[in-house]
């Protein structure tokens, strides 16, 4: 398996990286402006504490707290959120191709680095499906098939990201330490 960034050039890359941080840093801004008329005393996570309401009645209580501004602004994040979730898997999977190939190529350590690289579009693609059941129980359709969807794949999304900034962190910790050498 290969990567899907391996026929940019390194000026590509860099080029393409600093856009896309640049894009990423601009729709986190926008969402958590919109963030803020979501959390309340009842839910202080905003929409990630929607996106993890595992249970209906939960999920319930949290948008039943929301007055009809909130309830836009959590319909504009999750709209937000579609062009956020190809932007982020783009920048993730790019930095990590990026770093992949200068600290681990030809090493056991690329392969999960080519794995990775995928699994941000994977992550994106979970995002998306929850999205989906975010937007059903927004619209009143209020049942438990979609706060566990949601839920689910929140927590699948939120642990191949993570898993993706761990070797983010440790490829560049390697490259750090090997320059010092």
């Amino acid at each position: 398996m290969n990567s899907p960034f391996q026929r940019l050039t390194v000026s590509s890359e860099k080029t393409t990286l600093k856009i896309l941080l640049i894009a990423v840093i601009v729709f986190i801004g926008v969402m958590r402006f919109l963030d803020t008329n979501l959390k309340n005393e009842l839910n202080k996570s905003g929409i990630v504490g929607l996106e993890l309401a595992k249970d209906l009645s939960k999920a319930e209580l949290i948008i039943n707290s929301w007055d009809t501004h909130a309830k836009i602004a959590a319909g504009m994040s999750m709209g937000f959120d579609f062009l956020f979730l190809i932007t982020y898997a783009l920048f993730i999977g790019l930095l990590i191709h990026r770093l992949n190939k200068v600290a681990w190529e030809n090493s056991k350590i690329y392969s999960l680095g080519i794995l990775l690289v995928w699994g941000t579009f994977l992550a994106a693609f979970f995002d998306v499906i929850e999205n989906v059941a975010l937007i059903k129980l927004l619209l009143g359709d209020l049942n438990q098939q979609w706060s566990t969807t949601a839920y689910y794949f929140a927590v699948a999304k939120f642990s191949l990201l993570l898993l993706s900034l761990v070797f983010i962190l440790i490829s560049a910790l390697k490259l750090l330490l090997f320059k010092r050498k």
